[in-house]
Parts: C-alpha cells; sequence; structure tokens
C-alpha cells in the first residue's frame, strides 16, 4: 500500500477515527461518531446506536433524543420519523420532547413519537429561509446554527436569511455540458450581504422581531437567564452583545468590542455560565485573553484560541503559549486555572465527565480509534527562525546523510489567518510533506506573521497587506533554515500551497524568482476582488475605499512578471474560491506570453483529495527543477 492511496481512501485518516464528542447531562454517557455511526459509551462499554450514514448529530439536555438526518430523512435513535423532506439541522429541545429542523425554507417542528409536524416559520420571500446560516457565517465567521431552542422548549430564536440582495453566481460542469449549472447567492467583497434578521418563534407561529441592526450575526443562543445574540459592524471593527428580551424583542448591550483593525471572533463566544455570568474575550497586552465576568482570567502570553464548552462556572478552552502547540486549560473561579494538556479536536466536558482527544480524563479510558496510521514515519524537526523567531517545521528524507550532498528545497506552506501548519503535533498535512521529503527534497514549512496564535499584533500584521508581509516572512525563514541545515539546496527551490496557500505560491514566483525557482499553486485567489466580504473585507477593508490593498495583492495584475515554472490547479466545482480566479490568471499570463501549466479538475471542490493529484504535482517538480542549480 502506498501513502498515496492511504491518503485517498482513508479521507486523509478521518476514518475510523471518534469524533463530535456530547456528554450526557448527568456526565454518565458520552456520544460520539465513528465510520459515520452514531455510538454510545457508558460503564466502560460501547454500544451502536445508529448508523452509518450520519455525518452529525444533535441530542437533548439529558441524551434520550438523538436526532440526525440521513439520505433526507428526520432520524433518531429508534428509527426515521414522518417528517417533511429532504430534512437540515434538525434539533431536539432541551427536553426531548419535539425536534425543530429545516425542510424547504422553513422551520418545522415534530414531536419524538413523529406526532405534530408543523411547519412554525415559512419563506415569505423566494429567496427566504428560517433557520439556516448564511453563507458567509459558515465559512468566515464560524457560526454553523440557525436556530436556538428556549429552555422550555415553547420557542425558538431563529435566524431568517433573505439572500434576494446578494448577486447569483453560476458553476456549470464544462465535462457534461448536459448538466444544468448550479446558481448560488455568492456575497463578494464590496457587494451585498443577505438579509438577515432575529426573530422570536413561538410553536403557536407567533412572532416577534429581535432589534438587532449591525451587518453580522455572529453567535446567538438561549440558555436559563434568555435569549442572546453577539453582532458585528459590516467593517469588522466593533462587536456588541445584546441581551434580548423575549416578550418584546428589544435589545439591551452588556459588552462592546472595538479594535482598529479588526475585532477577532473567537470560537464558542460569547457564553455565559449556569450562574449568568458572561463569557467574553478581549485583547490586551499583545495577548486574546479570556474574560468572566469582564475579569481577565489569564495570563498575558496565553492566546485565547476557542472555548469548547461550559459547564456550571466551568470553562474548557484552548489556547498556546507557544505557538506550535495548543493547549486544554479550564478556569472555574474557586480552583482557578488548570493546564490539561494537549487538545484534542473534539474536546468537551459535562456533568464532570471531560473528554480530551478520545480519552474520558477522570477514568482514564481511552474511545477506540480504528484510523490508520500513515505508513510513513515522520523525520519533522522544529525550528525558531530569524529575529521574528519564525516557527518552522523542516522535513528531511528518512535515507538522507549528510555525505548524500544538498537537496532540492520545496516551500510547502499555508501561511494564512485560517491556520497553523507548524504544529508539534502532527497532522495529515505533515505526512504530505514526508512524503515529499521522501521523494528527494527538503521540505520546509513556515508560519509568518498573520497565522494565529502568536498574539493580536503578529495576526494583524497583515492588515491591508496580506501578501508582501507574508512573503517577507518565507524568504526569511528559508534562508535562515539554509544556515542552521546544509541540505538546503537554496539554488533549486520551488514552493507549493492551497487555497491561501495557493495565493502565496503565486506571489512568491511573481515577486521573487531570485529565490522561487518554480510554484504549484492550488485554488489560489488571484483577485481579492472576488472573494467574499467578511472573510476579505476584514483583512483589505471596503474596496471602494481601500483600492490600492486590493490591487496589491492581486495577482492577476502581476502575471507578466511571471518567468519561472508554474502549475496551476484548481477544481471546477470550486463554490468558495471559483475557477475564474485560475482561468482569468491563466488567461492574462497567456495574453503576456508566459508559458505555464493548467490542471482542471473536474466536479472537484475546494479541497479534493485524489491519490494522483501529489503524484502530479511530484512530476512537475521533477521537471521544473533542474538537477543542477539554477544560476
Amino acid at each position: 500500500m502506498t501513502f498515496l492511496s492511504q491518503l485517498a481512501r482513508t479521507e486523509r485518516f478521518t476514518l475510523g477515527r471518534p469524533s463530535s464528542f456530547t456528554v450526557s447531562a448527568d456526565g454518565r454517557t458520552v456520544f460520539f461518531l465513528r465510520d459515520s455511526s452514531l455510538w454510545a459509551r457508558a460503564q466502560g462499554e460501547e454500544r451502536l446506536v445508529a448508523g452509518p450514514g450520519i455525518t452529525a448529530y444533535t441530542a437533548d439536555d439529558d441524551g434520550r433524543v438523538l436526532a440526525f438526518e440521513r439520505d433526507g430523512q428526520l432520524c433518531t435513535a429508534d428509527g426515521a420519523l414522518p417528517s417533511a423532506e429532504p430534512v437540515r439541522a434538525p434539533r431536539p429541545d432541551p427536553a426531548g420532547e419535539r425536534i425543530a429542523y429545516v425542510s424547504a425554507g422553513a422551520l418545522r417542528v415534530i414531536g419524538v413519537d413523529g406526532d405534530g409536524d408543523r411547519a412554525v416559520a415559512e419563506p415569505d420571500g423566494p429567496e427566504v429561509t428560517w433557520g439556516l446560516p448564511e453563507y458567509v457565517a459558515p465559512e468566515s465567521i464560524g457560526r454553523r446554527e440557525g436556530f436556538w431552542w428556549a429552555p422550555d422548549g415553547q420557542r425558538l430564536l431563529v435566524a431568517r436569511v433573505d439572500t434576494a440582495p446578494v448577486q447569483r453566481w453560476h458553476l456549470a460542469d464544462p465535462s457534461d455540458p448536459s448538466r444544468p449549472s448550479r446558481s448560488f447567492p455568492y456575497p463578494a467583497v464590496g457587494t451585498a450581504n443577505a438579509d438577515v434578521t432575529l426573530w422570536i418563534v413561538g410553536l403557536d407561529g407567533t412572532r416577534i422581531r429581535v432589534e438587532a441592526d449591525d451587518e453580522y450575526l455572529t453567535a446567538a443562543g438561549w440558555d436559563a437567564h434568555g435569549p442572546y445574540a453577539a453582532v458585528q459592524s459590516r467593517d469588522q471593527r466593533r462587536v456588541r452583545i445584546l441581551a434580548v428580551d423575549p416578550a418584546t424583542g428589544r435589545t439591551e448591550v452588556l459588552a462592546e468590542q472595538r479594535d482598529d483593525a479588526w475585532v477577532t471572533l473567537v470560537p464558542g463566544l460569547p457564553r455565559r455560565t449556569g450562574k449568568g455570568v458572561w463569557l467574553t474575550s478581549a485583547d490586551r497586552d499583545d495577548t486574546r485573553t479570556l474574560l468572566y465576568g469582564g475579569r481577565p482570567v489569564t495570563p498575558p502570553g496565553l492566546n485565547l484560541l476557542a472555548v469548547r464548552s461550559v459547564d456550571g462556572e466551568s470553562v474548557l478552552f484552548t489556547a498556546t503559549d507557544e505557538p506550535t502547540e495548543t493547549q486544554l486549560w479550564s478556569y472555574h473561579p474557586d480552583a482557578g486555572l488548570e493546564k490539561l494538556g494537549p487538545a484534542g479536536l473534539d474536546d468537551t466536558a459535562r456533568g464532570g465527565t471531560t473528554v480530551i482527544g478520545a480519552r474520558i480524563r477522570a477514568t482514564g479510558e481511552e474511545i477506540v480509534s480504528h484510523a490508520e496510521k500513515p505508513v510513513l514515519d515522520l523525520r519533522m524537526r522544529l525550528l525558531k527562525l530569524g529575529p521574528r523567531e519564525l516557527r518552522a517545521a523542516l522535513f528531511l528524507p528518512s535515507w538522507h546523510r549528510e555525505e548524500d550532498g544538498p537537496l532540492p528545497v520545496l516551500v510547502d506552506p499555508y501561511g494564512g489567518p485560517a491556520m497553523r501548519k507548524v504544529t508539534a503535533e502532527p497532522f495529515w498535512a505533515s505526512y504530505v510533506s514526508q512524503w515529499f521529503a521522501e521523494q528527494g527534497y527538503a521540505v520546509l514549512a513556515v508560519d509568518g506573521r498573520g497565522t494565529p496564535g502568536r498574539g493580536p499584533a503578529w495576526e494583524r500584521a497583515i492588515h491591508l497587506d496580506i501578501a508582501q508581509p507574508v512573503l517577507d516572512d518565507q524568504v526569511e525563514g528559508l534562508h535562515e533554515a539554509a544556515k542552521l541545515e546544509p541540505a538546503l539546496d537554496l539554488s533549486r527551490v520551488a514552493i507549493r500551497g492551497w487555497s491561501f496557500g495557493g495565493f502565496l505560491s503565486l506571489v512568491a514566483v511573481l515577486r521573487r524568482p531570485d529565490v522561487f525557482h518554480a510554484a504549484i499553486a492550488g485554488a489560489p485567489v488571484t483577485d481579492q476582488r472576488m472573494y467574499d466580504t467578511h472573510w476579505r473585507e476584514r483583512h483589505l477593508g471596503q474596496p471602494d475605499e481601500r483600492p490600492e490593498a486590493y490591487d496589491r495583492c492581486s495577482p492577476l495584475r502581476e502575471a507578466e512578471r511571471l518567468t519561472r515554472p508554474l502549475l496551476l490547479i484548481h477544481g471546477l466545482a470550486d463554490d468558495n474560491v471559483v475557477a475564474a480566479h485560475t482561468l482569468r490568471f491563466s488567461a492574462a499570463l497567456l495574453e503576456a506570453g508566459r508559458p505555464h501549466e493548467v490542471l482542471p479538475l473536474t466536479r472537484a471542490g475546494h479541497r479534493p483529495t485524489a491519490e494522483f493529484l501529489l503524484a502530479h504535482q511530484l512530476d512537475f517538480l521533477r521537471r521544473a527543477l533542474p538537477a543542477e542549480g539554477f544560476r
């Protein structure tokens, strides 16, 4: 078995891995997904609840009712319910008596016994939906919900989304002209967003509009102390937390956060503890700090990343004091801070039970993972490079010895604000870097300015310029790494990346051909004006106010500068970074007389997984980088 076939077959090593943990209110049962089935673990034993074919589920407070969608049907552990179809976003009420879900844009409620299915909010316009998030909410804001139950199960806080103001984009399948194109609303920078409003909806169909008029709804909820929401201005420099009066819809501003660049949204916030104390965040002493009732409870240098769960007054959250490590912490006003160890992907706590990774902390039990281990062994070295102490990971071939001589270099970054690639805990991308190393390359990943986890100033260093500071850090990291490791041959350097990394690869080969001698750019943004409002306006501002920022960060305007080999790759069904980015850039290269290669991926989205894809990139690298160095 080859690594490439394993990577594709296991969907990047996620198949068989337990995930999506939910703890019952009494802490006795842990529910989770594994192999697209729903499982429960209690008293040291596992049992199959339902499956397969389940990608997500929700539960009531006690964990008695588990709701999920399968093949368009509304299901519980007892089987399918006679609901409207197709079903989206099912969620039981806290008491486990009813399930709310969305079908055909309407928010519907049905009894857990299958009785009483009815719509409580129906579309009142051709492009209106109730209870679903708009495009930028899951893609950029981090909000995936569109409705929230009241504790008594009699009312809901619901988002009404009208996409009529949003321009529509169209994706066709060039491989099959007989298939109709797909149309969808895409809020490109500087254009209209969806009209999102909040409502209190009763089971009898009554509606009360909530007074929340900012551009973005970033979070919402309904706990024992009432409904609440967080809203953000269009320029993203202000976030307000609102308490909502469920009887009138009137709101009271409880907290406000401002920043001259943008206010960073912390996943899991705002929240309230069992006693009604607000959990929020603030940027102080160049640190993203957790606030408990407005009081900082994390020290300078410990940067808050996300709040995972709140159980009474106990808060479980992730933070980093070393950018390559994500640690799990807990806070309680009586016990203070406690470091629990390296964070997992879905850590949670409830009823005195904490799940870290796949381990139940109190008992030490491990929830079994069937995920395959990569057939590659890592030879990864973490580095701190240059005056900025850039965090980097260097991968060398397992077979390489010093007497073998220098190796061509493959710079393999992401480099953007969405994620860190250099982590002490390896993940699938680390093994991809190692695979390229095994083919005869010294592979270097650098996390420069703009990447998360190193404090607000580091993140906002890319304000109004997401290109040059990031590129400068890649160049500095490369040169500093070569001082430490003689295996790096700086006369033969390529760069590859996907999404932001693809954009960075283009910028590198266009602006610094003296450093980068070939590039692979997957799904790159080439015209910043064709990206979505919330994500791109955060970094570059409004395009009519800051046209120069959009111009200097759009590789499309620099196509004539290409002098090195370039491979462009793009999924033709990508609705995040549409293929027009690559197609327009390729056209500009042709017009400028600049040879290049384009690999279109039929029916592929933004993050395709295919065995041939990495092999094709390797073939390009072997052709693009000569046996001897460039002069």
